[in-house]
């Protein structure tokens, strides 16, 4: 199978990060580069990948912080997330020092994302869902031949994201959740945010939040 990922802790809020590659083509793309940006490069040059693009799932300074700086450093291209994050975006420098954070550069992603837009990487395509209700530009990426989803904050193993920050809604979580990740399978293994992997089953059959669902 040639779709292969990592994921890569970053940032003091321990914020899943993941390199994504092409078994076939060694090309790679990061999700969510918060920070720590030397780790995540020496895994890149390490396996021998070639860095293309930048994929966001939303903006918030633990999964968006050192997207300008990698961007600006290896000139890549910032694809995601939804527009909806563009106030995230543009609060980033206040966002870094709310939470103690690095500076963040600003920057303008290179594309919008939308539901049922196609993210590629060498041989690999992956499909987006719009799913807001933790910020209301977030997005995930599946990659159905592996049946890996990435989805951010929007679900966690045994929790959803919170939705209690500016534009946050739950009923609007829960619908995604619902309506955009339970589709997809139960069978589906998702990457979170923060935390550990969970399948879509699992969750449906546990977690308090959408047990049931």
């Amino acid at each position: 199978m040639p779709f292969q990922y990592q994921t890569i802790p970053v940032t003091a809020f321990a914020q899943n990060c993941s390199i994504v590659w092409c078994a076939d083509t060694l090309k790679a793309a990061v999700i969510d580069p918060g920070g720590d940006l030397p780790k995540l490069l020496a895994f890149v040059e390490a396996q021998g990948l070639s860095l293309e693009q930048i994929w966001l799932t939303h903006a918030h300074i633990d999964h968006a912080g050192g997207t300008g700086q990698l961007a600006r450093e290896l000139g890549l291209p910032i694809v995601g997330p939804h527009e909806g994050d563009r106030f995230w975006i543009d609060g980033l420098p206040q966002q870094s020092r709310m939470f103690g954070f690095p500076a963040a550069e600003p920057f303008e992603p290179t594309r919008w994302l939308h539901d049922g837009d196609e993210v590629s990487i060498g041989h690999c395509t992956l499909h987006v869902r719009h799913c807001p209700g933790h910020t209301p530009g977030h997005v995930v990426f599946f990659e159905a031949a592996s049946r890996r989803a990435f989805v951010g904050d929007v679900l966690f193993a045994g929790g959803i994201g919170r939705t209690d920050f500016p534009q946050g809604n739950f009923d609007q979580l829960i619908g995604s959740i619902t309506q955009r990740l339970w589709p997809m399978g139960d069978d589906v293994t998702f990457i979170p945010g923060h935390g550990e992997e969970s399948t879509f089953g699992d969750e449906r059959r546990h977690n308090p939040y959408v047990r049931g669902t």
